[in-house]
């Protein structure tokens, strides 16, 4: 018998009608001889719900108070799917994070699980019992609820089966798997069967929105074996699982982008030792997260500084720049909000060259210039005007056949 934790998001229990269903899928897993735990999040539009009411009182609310607050929205779910499933003839039990005693450290609103007490779930499924748990939900060492952050039910999920060692961790969502870039931009895009751990990781990092980043993390880090499914549609899903000899090795597996990019540059910078240092120290400083970077150096002894951040942190970003440029003597800041990221993922990098070269031929092609490059192991990222992230995700699933399955 098989153990399965199966996480369903809160488009997939937003209403009475949709928590049935749930109800139907989790016995038809049952009925297939297998022990199964059930991680919910709050129905759609329920967390946000609460937030505004939070909000409402104070516009800044105290971060444990919130969590308190926060929590409830699963609370709802856990209880309405125990019924329904108690309704079709089903022992079930539902538990609080506070109840599994899913236990973080004090970062309210965004903290992160240290341990899971497992026992009283087991005992539970040893006597038969489909266990639902709250996900998105923890509690600290001084008993105070915790909540993880945005998409914190798939790391709950992820977290228990690792404590359970849990033969497969489903993760229920509104699309049927990873696909090799967003259908909605390209409509030939095709469901990945299979994807590694390293590769979901960097496509998570891209703007992926299918999982939550920190929950890959931790089931690469625990080894759990992660399926994403559709809620409202039957199929096989997308198996994320470490790379072996056995999965096809496909150059390119996908192709990320992300759109809330900005750009930074400080033109006419003293070329001299410690100077990278004190352009980004104190951004740094200003919590702001520095993604692509790049220098040039010109005949002239001085150096132009480019770097790029998320669009949210610009201003920001500009007005601490404009501070160290006159430091140091440079001549100008200038600054790009009009720009995307478009990223090329796949463990088959590793073995082949020439990716990089076929992705810039692709792109000139459609007279796409490129702004930026930035290169590692499994991923190759380039910068370009806004205005072309259509058209250069389209040319480049075309240039590397992601449209058919590997042969």
């Amino acid at each position: 018998m098989a153990l399965i934790v199966q996480k369903y998001g809160g488009t997939s229990v937003g209403s009475p009608e949709r928590i049935e269903h749930v109800a139907e899928r989790v016995l038809a897993t049952r009925d297939q001889g297998h022990a199964i735990v059930v991680v919910v999040s709050a129905m759609s539009g329920e967390t946000d719900r609460l937030v505004g009411l939070a909000r409402q009182i104070d516009v800044h609310p105290e971060p444990r108070e919130l969590d308190v607050l926060l929590a409830t929205g699963e609370q709802v779910t856990i209880a309405l799917l125990s019924l329904a499933l108690h309704k079709r003839g089903c022992q079930a039990r539902s538990y609080t994070g506070t109840q599994v005693r899913i236990l973080t450290d004090s970062a309210f609103n965004k903290a992160r699980i240290r341990d899971i007490d497992e026992a009283a779930v087991r005992k539970d499924l040893d006597a038969g019992r489909v266990v639902v748990v709250a996900g998105f939900q923890g509690v600290d060492e001084h008993g105070n609820i915790t909540t993880l952050g945005r998409g914190g039910s798939d790391t709950t999920a992820v977290a228990l089966a690792a404590a359970l060692k849990a033969d497969e961790c489903q993760i229920y969502t509104d699309v049927d798997g990873v696909y090799t870039t967003d259908p909605r931009l390209v409509p030939e895009a095709r469901r990945l069967d299979r994807i590694t751990f390293e590769e979901m990781l960097e496509m998570a990092s891209l703007g992926s929105k299918v999982l939550q980043i920190r929950a890959v993390e931790f089931a690469g880090k625990y080894n759990v074996p992660l399926r994403v499914l559709s809620s409202f549609q039957d199929g096989p899903g997308t198996l994320i699982t470490f790379e072996d000899d056995t999965m096809e090795d496909p150059l390119i597996s996908g192709i990320a982008f992300n759109r809330d990019e900005a750009k930074l540059t400080m033109v006419g910078v003293p070329d001299e030792p410690g100077v990278a240092y004190r352009i980004l120290g104190p951004v740094s400083a200003a919590n702001i997260e520095v993604d692509m970077i790049v220098q040039n150096i010109a005949a002239d002894k001085t150096t132009d500084f480019t770097f790029t951040v998320h669009r949210r942190d610009y201003e920001k970003a500009l007005e601490v720049m404009n501070r160290t440029a006159k430091e140091l003597g440079a001549r100008e800041v200038t600054g790009d909000t009009k720009i995307v990221k478009i990223s090329l993922v796949g463990v088959g990098m590793r073995s082949h060259a020439g990716i990089a070269s076929t992705m810039f031929q692709a792109l000139a092609e459609e007279g796409i210039n490129i702004r930026m490059i930035s290169t590692s192991e499994i991923k190759v990222s380039v910068v370009v005007d806004e205005k072309y992230l259509e058209l250069g995700v389209r040319a480049l699933h075309e240039a590397f056949h992601l449209d058919k399955a590997p042969a």
